[in-house]
């Protein structure tokens, strides 16, 4: 696997442009970093090998389909042994609710994001879904009112160059 370094201005460009839209053309592309579209593709093409570009897919609108609440819940497991954390990640994985899972420091040990289409459906998410899970210890759920930024792109350093 490359490391960062060998990312040069027109790998970052790639990286940025794709996050921003990952429908677009090679040619596109091409002409958006200035380059032919042959070299291009290969560019992308070396940045998906290399790990960098790890697959495509549409941002979807959860309100449109009707999921108006966004709950991050902290989860502390009842035990710290490799077998208890292991089973809850294994769990969650096939929950579709939970959209992201980390597993934090701190007073808990993971943080989900769970969307819901109304309180009432985060209540029956709660108790028959996470209430069944019994590797769960506690968990404590924050509300989100209003979302303020929701990019889904990650930074990518304008500092990295090729060797």
């Amino acid at each position: 696997m490359a490391t960062q370094e060998t990312l040069d201005d027109i790998d970052i460009k790639i990286l940025r442009l794709l996050q921003q839209n990952s429908r677009l053309t090679v040619k596109e592309l091409a002409e958006r970093v200035h380059l032919t579209p042959t070299p291009t593709f290969e560019r992308q093409k070396r940045l998906e090998r290399e790990g960098y570009i790890k697959r495509y897919s549409a941002v979807v609108d959860h309100h449109k389909l009707g999921h108006h609440v966004i709950v991050l819940c902290n989860i502390r497991l009842k035990q710290h042994t490799h077998k208890l954390i292991q089973q809850f990640m294994d769990i969650v994985q096939d929950i579709d609710q939970i959209t992201e899972c980390y597993n934090t420091t701190g007073d808990y040990d993971f943080q989900i994001k769970v969307y819901a289409h109304d309180m009432k459906d985060y209540q029956d998410f709660m108790l028959n879904t996470l209430g069944n899970i019994d590797c769960i210890g506690s968990l404590h759920s924050i509300i989100v009112i209003g979302e303020i930024k929701d990019s889904h792109c990650i930074p990518v350093s304008k500092f990295l160059k090729r060797e």
